[in-house]
This record gives structure tokens, C-alpha cells and sequence, in this order.
């Protein structure tokens, strides 16, 4: 299913100047850019990566595969707003940082706790506005006014199991457009189809230190990647409130 702007059969005109692909170097995304790699969804014309510099080996050296010779025929560019890690770090010691969802653990003055989790901005600043300033790069539109009628399409990779992550572009010169839904694809399913054309499993793509990992994810990185754990660690300690004095 195209956009009503965008029929990918070339028989007529098309105002859209850029298709990418957003990459994240996981199951669905990987998943997405390979099933384009076999000539699955129509054209497309780049994919970018948005790296926080805080990603667990694994996802890197997959990535170093995907812009390997041979295995994607569009160029992948990377883009990043800096080290979400290092950002972390100089948050631990009061300077200005993007906000992970980190748990927070508050008491008023009636000894009343409560617990949360702090107002994410990471995904934002990390990921998002580094993509939306490349796609603006590539299609010509730095230092311009947007085009009120949409020149881009952008591929998330989302798949079944997240329908609560579609959503509408907020820019009118932009329409996201999602395959995995469009084939009704789960993980599973994109699992499933990679082993099945011979490609390696894609890890987990997701910062090391980021709140939202599950006991399970943050159990198989103590078992499995300690040089990680003892960076999520690291980091965990430095981003905390020193303890007041008891006095």
C-alpha cells in the first residue's frame, strides 16, 4: 500500500523527492531493509541509522554487515547528536542532558514515596532529530521553508506487536509509511523470514543502560555481555543523587 501520492508504478509524476528508511539495526528494521534488498515495498533510496554512541558490540558489528558490500543495495549514512553515555555522566554532575525514562524514587515532606519514571527525551534528541535533519539534508530543504505538500516518505520499522507506536507524521512535507504492518508482520514473523533467506539474527537494538530493558534483557546482559552490564552499572551509580548527610 503506497501513498496516494506516491503509486511506485512510475506511470505518473511524483512530488516525493526522498523514501528512506529508518534503521535501527534490530529485528524489524533489519528486517525491513533486507525485504527491500529483495525488491519487496517498491523504491527506496537510503536508510539512516541514528547512533546515541551507546549501543550494545553486538548491534555495531551488525550494522558494519548490513553496509558491508553486497548485502544492501542503497547507501546506509549514520547520524548522531553526540554520546548519550557521556551525556549521562555529565548529567551526574548537574549539567544540562536529554532525559532518559530512568526510575525515580522521590519522598515529600510528609515521608509520603512515591515512584515513576522521569519524562523520556532521549528518543527525541538521540534519534529522531539527528534522521529529520539528514532527510531534510538529502532532500535540499536545510535552511529552507518546508513545502506544504509531503517530498519524503519514511519507513519505521514497526511491526505488528508495536501498532501502538504508529503514528502520523507531525511535518507536512513528510508521510511515514510502514510495510511490516502493511504485510501484517510480527517479530516472529521477521525472524522467521530471515532465517529462512540464510542472514544471521540481528540483536536486540536498544541503548545499554536504557530503563526500559527487562529483567530478562538485563539478566542476558549480566550472563552474556558483562563488558555492558558493567557499563550500564557504571553508569547507573554515576547518574544517582549522592546520598545526603545524616547530620
Amino acid at each position: 500500500m503506497f501513498s496516494p501520492i506516491d503509486k511506485g508504478d512510475g506511470r505518473s509524476p511524483s512530488p516525493i523527492r526522498l523514501r528512506v528508511l529508518s534503521l535501527g539495526a534490530g529485528v524489524q528494521s533489519t528486517t525491513l531493509a533486507l525485504m527491500a534488498a529483495h525488491g519487496h515495498f517498491g523504491p527506496r533510496d537510503c536508510a539512516i541509522f541514528a547512533d546515541t554512541g551507546w549501543e550494545p558490540a553486538a548491534v555495531y558489528e551488525h550494522l558494519r554487515w548490513l553496509m558491508s558490500p553486497n548485502v544492501l543495495p542503497f547507501p546506509v549514512y549514520v547520524v548522531s547528536a553526540g554520546n548519550l553515555r557521556d551525556s549521562l555522566l555529565a548529567a551526574g554532575q548537574g549539567k544540562r542532558w536529554a532525559a532518559i525514562p530512568a526510575f525515580t524514587r522521590t519522598v515529600d515532606r510528609r515521608g509520603n514515596v512515591s515512584i515513576g519514571m522521569i519524562r523520556r527525551q532521549c528518543t527525541t534528541s538521540a534519534k529522531i532529530e539527528p534522521i529529520r535533519r539528514k532527510v531534510r539534508e538529502l532532500t535540499g530543504l536545510t535552511r529552507k521553508r518546508s513545502p506544504r505538500h509531503a517530498v519524503v516518505i519514511q519507513w519505521p520499522g514497526i511491526s505488528m506487536d508495536e501498532v501502538v507506536r504508529i503514528k502520523p507524521s507531525r511535518e507536512a512535507w513528510q508521510v511515514n509509511r510502514f510495510p511490516l504492518i502493511e504485510k501484517r508482520m510480527t517479530r516472529q514473523d521477521c525472524l522467521n523470514w530471515i532465517r529462512s533467506h540464510g542472514y544471521p539474527d540481528p540483536p536486540k537494538s536498544a541503548c545499554i543502560g536504557c530503563p526500559f530493558h527487562s529483567n530478562a534483557m538485563w539478566r542476558n546482559m549480566r550472563d552474556r555481555d558483562l563488558p555492558a552490564w558493567n557499563d550500564a552499572v557504571e553508569v547507573d551509580r554515576a547518574i544517582r543523587w549522592p546520598a545526603r548527610d545524616p547530620q
